[in-house]
């Protein structure tokens, strides 16, 4: 089974009338989703007691939770205080997606800074071995966090670089930003071809099974021919891409269940809603069962 939904609510939450995030389950029934990814980018601020009663109500939808760790996390900081904190900044991260019944979260790495590339990675795995005696500590050992590909040249986050990552630990999935990718190298992740290599690599490097686990987030992204990633689209865009067909292609052939977040800016929700229609149809021509 693919879980298909948004990053935060869609504009069309509120012009649906909706107001309150306990409201979230109820609104991704009615536009036929199953997924939803609780937004802290801008810190982990997140009650208790709120929290599982959103739980409550979105196992009774069956909708599958997940959360965006804080953007400021620095997993490769030249600076041991700032790597300490990102560990606790994933520690409440962890505790905040449990309340909330989920149980991924979405990681950044950071900046390589003025360090190589082979720097950067190597202290963000460090930062992460430490991530995991925390979990691991805390009960919260049943949490996979999700390296995430990043959009920036200077980021890092290449899929290299987040395949690394993940081998930290057994526990660890891939999160696999295909607009991000495609950012980061100019438009050359959006053919078949390119679309499978990304397939094979996480099949090489982490076994068949997490590759089919694997988690996603999925937007037409602008970029620029240095800098690459620029600024979000909508499915309207026709210029940039990445489609979302080749991705269902590999996703269906490869036998894959993971969870489809969409990053549309502003249209996540129904952008959602034609990659789950989009992933069904292929399912339907190939003969796949596509639920």
């Amino acid at each position: 089974m693919m879980w298909f939904g948004p990053a935060g609510t869609a504009e069309s939450f509120a012009q649906m009338g909706y107001k309150k995030t306990e409201q979230v389950p109820e609104y991704l029934e009615k536009m036929g989703l199953n997924a939803f990814e609780y937004q802290c980018g801008r810190g982990v601020r997140v009650n208790e007691a709120a929290a599982k009663k959103f739980a409550g109500l979105a196992a009774e939808k069956n909708i599958r939770i997940s959360l965006h760790a804080p953007y400021y996390i620095s997993l490769s900081s030249v600076e041991e205080e700032k790597r300490q904190k990102s560990v606790e900044y994933i520690l409440q991260s962890a505790q905040a997606v449990d309340w909330l019944g989920g149980d991924r979260i979405v990681v950044h790495a950071g900046s390589c800074s003025k360090m190589s590339r082979e720097e950067a990675l190597e202290l963000a795995k460090d930062t992460l071995k430490k991530a995991v005696q925390a979990l691991d500590e805390s009960g919260l050992s049943h949490i996979r966090l999700c390296p995430e590909t990043m959009g920036k040249v200077n980021q890092l986050g290449t899929l290299d670089e987040v395949l690394a990552l993940c081998s930290v630990d057994e526990r660890f999935l891939p999160c696999i930003d295909f607009g991000h990718l495609n950012a980061r190298t100019f438009g050359h992740c959006r053919t078949p071809e390119e679309i499978g290599a990304v397939f094979a690599a996480m099949e090489n490097d982490l076994g068949t099974e997490r590759m089919r686990q694997f988690h996603s987030h999925f937007s037409k992204i602008e970029y620029t021919e240095n800098g690459g990633e620029k600024r979000h689209l909508t499915f309207a865009d026709t210029v940039y891409g990445p489609e979302f067909e080749p991705v269902a292609q590999w996703a269906v052939k490869k036998g894959c269940s993971p969870v489809f977040i969409c990053e549309s800016a502003g249209t996540q929700s129904e952008d959602a809603a034609m990659m789950q229609e989009i992933y069904r149809r292929i399912g339907e021509e190939t003969g796949e069962q596509a639920e």
